[in-house]
């Protein structure tokens, strides 16, 4: 299983974002069960990109 053109994209983005903001990205992973990206920045923002590139923050 990979990840669709739309997440990355989306994580490419994501990723572009958080540096300007001077965030560290602690964690990337793309869980193959549910086919989401998840991504941890800092200790305490947690984002889940979908298969059609939506983002998750939590």
């Amino acid at each position: 299983m990979e990840p669709t053109i739309e997440q990355l994209k989306a994580f490419f983005d994501f990723c572009v974002r958080a540096s300007n903001l001077l965030r560290d990205i602690a964690l990337v992973r793309f869980d193959g069960r549910t086919s989401r990206i998840v991504i941890l920045i800092g200790e305490t923002i947690q984002v889940e990109i979908l298969s059609n590139g939506e983002n998750i923050i939590r």
